[in-house]
């Protein structure tokens, strides 16, 4: 990538490969940035095979398939190179029509394919066959020298997972719970869900204790004290006046006598009438 690069002006080579860099780390995390990041490196170098890989893979991360399609087409037309032939596949699967991803797994180009490509392209049209509903052919796709090998390739696990996953729709449960056993145990990276398909087969079934809504509906009801205790207070107050009530009236009734006092017209001591 680096070489094709150098193709660029320095200044350009260099805010092109910022940008590849941010579409690598954002790829498995944050597709939809990655996207964006891809989308800027294509505008400044759409010449560059390396540049339309990179936006491929990232349309493709985003369920763009026509889009990642005409990358990868473009790619591929810039160097010759047919190991983007499984992913081309597979974006036809995307797009609806898994018969063409099931008529490329039959070209030459297949036969130019390492290895790992070649098991990719078989993933591709195991799944083909799947969304053609023909569950049963799918699972002889998956039947491979790659599959019954006892060594642990980085797409062993996968390749082992998609024939579980396929034995299980067929209805054979044992079987597809032996090759999610071993699916596990090539999983090193954790890249399939293996661990979580064995326990749906075996019954058990995970339950978050830390799930706040879980907490609140197994909290029991309880009624508040203060709400028993004013009940209480205003009855006792009702049937029993308090001390300052009794003062505030004897207050109140004070001036009357005064005043029925100074109306009456008996003379007082010392009056000169």
């Amino acid at each position: 990538m680096r070489q094709e690069l150098m193709s660029l002006p320095k200044t350009l080579a260099e805010d092109v490969a910022k940008n590849l860099v941010m579409v690598a780390k954002l790829l498995d995390t944050e597709p939809e940035q990655a996207y964006q990041y891809a989308r800027v490196a294509l505008r400044l170098a759409s010449r560059v095979a390396a540049v339309r890989e990179a936006a491929g893979f990232a349309s493709y991360a985003v369920g763009k398939y026509a889009e990642a399609l005409a990358e990868f087409r473009a790619a591929r037309r810039m160097t010759g190179n047919s190991e983007l032939w499984p992913v081309m596949a597979d974006c036809e699967r995307g797009m609806g029509r898994p018969e063409r991803a099931l008529a490329m797994a039959g070209e030459p180009e297949v036969q130019k394919l390492d290895r790992a490509g070649q098991v990719e392209m078989r993933l591709v049209a195991a799944g083909a066959r799947r969304d053609m509903g023909q569950a049963d052919a799918a699972v002889v796709t998956l039947q491979s020298p790659e599959l019954a090998s006892h060594s642990v390739q980085p797409w062993t696990a996968r390749l082992r997972y998609a024939y579980a996953d396929a034995l299980l729709t067929v209805g054979r449960e044992d079987e597809a719970r032996e090759w999610f056993a071993k699916a596990l145990e090539a999983d090193q990276g954790g890249t399939t869900d293996a661990s979580d398909r064995l326990a749906e087969l075996d019954g058990v079934e995970f339950v978050d204790a830390l799930d706040p809504d879980e907490a609140v509906q197994d909290e029991p009801e309880v009624q508040a004290p203060e709400a028993v205790e004013d009940d209480e207070t205003e009855g006792d107050e009702a049937a029993e006046p308090t001390a300052e009530a009794a003062e505030a009236t004897e207050a109140a009734e004070a001036p009357e006598a005064t005043e029925a006092a100074e109306d009456t017209d008996e003379p007082q001591d010392g009056d000169d009438r």
